[in-house]
Parts: C-alpha cells; structure tokens; sequence
C-alpha cells in the first residue's frame, strides 16, 4: 500500500479541507463553544466571542477582570473551557457555559475567602455560577451610574 491513500483518509481529508477556518464555532449541550485546544491569548478569545447571547459579553468583561487583577496569567482553552493559572503553579481557574449560567470552577476554591458557593465533587474545588439576572443587575448598576442621579 506504499504510496497510496485509504480512501477513509482521502475523505477525512476533502472533509477537512473543505471546512474553512472562519466557520462558525458549534455549540455543544448548554450552549458550551466547541474551541480546538490551544494555549494563550487568542484560543480564550475565540471562546468568549463564541459564548451565547448574554454570556459573551460577561466572558468579555470576566477575562478583562483576570487580566487586570493578575499580572502574566497564563491562558488556554482545553476541554472546551478556558483555563486561567501561573507559570509553574497550575490552573487556578476555568469557565465552562450552561444554558442558564456560567460556571466558574475555582480549582483549589476551598482555600478561599469567603469559600464560593457551589459544591464540587473533587475536594477542594467550588464553583461560582453567573446567571443572566445577575448579568443584567451589572448592567442596570452600570446604565444607573451613567445618568443623572437622584437629589435626597
């Protein structure tokens, strides 16, 4: 067989190449992105752009806050869910969609103050949801600041 192509790989191969790089993501259960695996800046990106509705605009503002608040943090999406850590000392976070909420999964979130409130099955991790409500209170609370207030 030297030389020659099977033809399951022929196929893989005209499938691949026919499907452009600027496809839209798929959006497995929940509405969670489907991001190939990469590592830094730009695979976090093209998840959050791809986030539903609503979320997208808190992953924006999410991976704004982390990156203001730690310096030099190391990005990836594996999983189909960005992860935040340090240099040498892991993952501290990821992100994941649902259909209603955002979970934040706080990898050693027991060691934290106050502990988030979602319970995990591994030991220390807890999880943060983020439901559209709250979504919608940051930005009530933000449109609120912006326009004349209230004399009492």
């Amino acid at each position: 067989m030297s030389g020659k192509t099977s033809k399951t790989a022929a196929k893989i191969t005209k499938k691949t190449a026919a499907t452009p790089d600027t496809a839209e993501p798929t959006l497995l259960s929940g509405g969670n992105p489907q991001i190939a695996k990469g590592y830094g800046d730009a695979p976090v990106q093209a998840y959050i752009a791809a986030m539903p509705g609503w979320k997208s605009d808190i992953g924006h503002r999410l991976d704004a806050l982390i990156t203001r608040m730690v310096p030099g943090v190391y990005k990836a999406v594996k999983w189909n869910s960005p992860l935040y850590g340090m240099e040498g000392q892991g993952w501290f976070l990821g992100v994941h969609c649902f259909a209603k909420y955002i979970k934040l999964a706080f990898f050693r979130g027991t060691s934290l103050s106050p502990i988030p409130p979602g319970e995990s099955k591994q030991k220390e991790v807890r999880y943060f949801h983020i439901h559209e409500e709250e979504a919608q209170l940051a930005a009530w609370v933000e449109q609120a600041s912006r326009v004349p207030g209230e004399r009492m």
